[in-house]
């Protein structure tokens, strides 16, 4: 089976109005609809982009922000579903720092079908960043999701950096991991590549990568962004030795790709290496701890 796949390389707006962001989105995703996207990925944040809509007062603190873009949770959900419905593909619409009852916000990340229902992943370990806000919390369960494309797992940037999510995911039947990411170093960039290109390697899925792009002054989270928009693949027969498939040259914009997933899936099971499969032998009683051992004379 052949998937195209549109990932984002989103260049940071400065929406005026609301209907600003609603036009752009529909305006790209639409585009990328055209050009046979099935999925279409954008990247962790995306809607902190609302707050500059608030005025200076709000976008300039992040506190204000998530509160103000809070009150458009229901609208981000009737955008994107709507959309989803109208162009027939699955959008993972970034990620939405949503209230919690306590106050608090989890970073969730939300992947609207072709029916314009959803479901959401949220994260699961917090950056320094989101530490320091001291508003932000960590999610508390690990999902994976049915699509027409398969069983798909969702790893919202830092996560991608844990094995275990990944794994645990992999072995509930996720063929395809879709990472939103936002990172405003070239070192926090490299980390969540190097995450991305070992989640493919150790489970021999599809890893997808969408990332924020360009400067933007006007917001503490948003203000730098790094990184670029890439498809990752286990190195393997039939498959590029350097384990990406495909990455975005250009400074922002969207990565539209076709891939061969049966080829992918065919790597896993008669590759020259089985890592996934072998993945059980590091769990042997013997090499559950190292242990110190000696130097011994001839």
């Amino acid at each position: 089976m052949k998937v195209t796949f549109a990932v984002g390389q989103w260049l940071i707006g400065a929406p005026r109005h609301v209907d600003d962001f609603a036009a752009r989105v529909e305006r790209e995703l639409a585009a990328v609809a055209a050009q046979g996207a099935q999925l279409a990925l954008l990247p962790e944040y995306l809607a902190l982009e609302l707050a500059y809509t608030f005025g200076p007062e709000v976008h300039g603190d992040l506190h204000r922000s998530l509160a103000a873009v809070d009150t458009l949770y229901a609208s981000w959900l009737a955008l994107f579903g709507e959309i989803a419905q109208r162009h027939g593909i699955y959008v993972l619409a970034g990620s939405f720092l949503r209230r919690q009852d306590d106050g608090s916000y989890r970073n969730r990340s939300l992947l609207f079908d072709p029916q314009g229902r959803h479901v959401w992943q949220e994260k699961l370990r917090l950056t320094g960043f989101e530490k320091e806000a001291k508003v932000i919390t960590p999610g508390n369960a690990l999902k994976v999701f049915d699509t027409e494309l398969g069983r798909v797992g969702i790893n919202i940037c830092y996560d991608v950096e844990f094995p275990l999510y990944a794994r645990a995911q992999a072995e509930a039947g996720a063929v395809l991991l879709l990472v939103p990411s936002c990172t405003d170093t070239l070192a926090g960039a490299a980390r969540v590549r190097i995450g991305c290109q070992a989640r493919a390697l150790e489970n021999q899925i599809p890893v997808l990568c969408a990332v924020t792009a360009g400067e933007s002054e006007w917001s503490a989270a948003l203000d730098t962004n790094t990184g670029h928009a890439a498809i990752y693949v286990q190195p393997d027969r039939g498959l590029p030795d350097g384990g990406v498939l495909a990455e975005l040259a250009a400074e922002s914009g969207w990565l539209v790709t076709e891939m061969d997933v049966a080829g992918v899936q065919a790597a896993r099971a008669n590759g020259q290496v089985g890592v996934a499969g072998d993945w059980q032998g590091q769990l042997l009683p013997g090499v559950q701890r190292a242990r110190v051992a000696g130097f011994e004379s001839a």
